[in-house]
């Protein structure tokens, strides 16, 4: 994947911005803020704030752009779907674009995508997500996780296999959402409001489908700060798997997990002297080399940095795999309610 070339051109689409939240009074005003200062005609654009059911009431600020707030109307076991769906049905644009309270956009956010429409004429256009910047080894190892993660997603979509992406940078036709018949045949599971949309965009029309590679369409969000809402978190993002329409995806999950528990299996053979120690370090070696190409290439492209890198990567196969078997058949929580597969 190579990054968009920007081309001097008159915005010619225009975009809801969908924002559900649930108890985000912290957050909000700084996305709203950062939305404000787009550089992006204001009557292109609208923002439809949907609330989840918050304990305490979001109150608007005045605002130069357009925006709406509704409760959100559910109808199944996914409230993020639900409020998404609500917000649709009131959208004036013909671009929906979701994205999360604790995020920030960048000025050019919008002037990116379009230009990106107007050279590809694709209809569903997934986009980069990356982390705030904290110190500590907590933030620098979801930093870590969470670059391994876009480096996958970008890589599939330019080997035109994509399987994945990130519901807090995700744009695609009003028109072709309908087409989808949105979230049907998915709203039982909790999450997954952007995956399984591009599983059934993949599915209708793969060529409609584009990875917008750029620094400055790129979303950023805060990394969580407790061991327990990281597991949690991963745990949600790794419960999806198992519902994959895409062999290429399901294949790329069962290598992922495969790799790290193997690194777990080798480092106890070795500790009961079943293996040799240079068995252990060429497989670790070769995991760690492999690991660093495509988190070096990823940070690169974000403008990041790879700190606590040796520890996470001694770390992560541990957390990984303790993710993956607790996703199969355990429950977690999220927005302050349990859910389970």
């Amino acid at each position: 994947m190579k990054t968009i070339t920007i081309h001097e051109t008159t915005p010619k689409n225009s975009f809801s911005i969908i924002i559900p939240f649930r108890n985000e009074a912290q957050n909000l005003p700084q996305l709203l803020k950062s939305i404000s200062q787009l550089n992006f005609p204001k009557e292109h654009f609208e923002v439809i704030l949907v609330d989840d059911d918050s304990e305490e009431k979001f109150q608007i600020q005045s605002y130069k752009y357009e925006i709406t707030l509704l409760d959100n109307i559910r109808k199944s076991n996914s409230p993020k779907k639900d409020a998404i769906e609500t917000a649709i049905n009131i959208a004036k644009h013909d671009w929906i674009i979701t994205t999360d309270a604790d995020c920030l956009v960048h000025p050019n956010w919008l002037l990116i995508l379009d230009n990106y429409i107007q050279q590809t004429h694709v209809k569903m256009i997934a986009a980069g997500v990356a982390y705030l910047e904290k110190k500590g080894f907590l933030h620098a190892f979801q930093n870590l996780d969470f670059l391994s993660l876009q480096g996958a997603t970008i890589g599939s979509f330019g080997i035109e296999e994509p399987f994945m992406c990130n519901g807090a940078n995700f744009c695609y036709r009003k028109d072709f959402f309908f087409e989808l018949e949105g979230f049907q045949n998915n709203n039982n599971i909790a999450s997954g409001d952007d995956v399984f949309l591009l599983q059934k965009a993949i599915k209708k029309d793969k060529k409609a489908i584009g990875f917008c590679l750029h620094q400055e369409s790129i979303v950023h969000t805060s990394s969580v700060d407790t061991w327990k809402k990281v597991f949690f978190q991963r745990v949600r993002w790794a419960s999806k798997s198992t519902e994959y329409h895409s062999l290429f995806g399901k294949s790329v999950a069962i290598i992922v997990f495969l790799a790290n528990l193997f690194w777990i299996i080798f480092l106890m053979l070795h500790l009961l002297n079943q293996i040799n120690t240079n068995y252990l370090l060429i497989y670790v070696g070769v995991k760690c080399i492999i690991d660093y190409i495509i988190l070096l290439q990823t940070a690169t492209s974000y403008q990041s940095k790879l700190r606590w890198l040796l520890i996470s990567m001694i770390v992560y196969p541990i957390f990984s795999t303790t993710v993956a078997f607790y996703s199969l058949s355990g429950k977690y929580q999220w927005k302050g309610r349990t859910f389970r597969r």
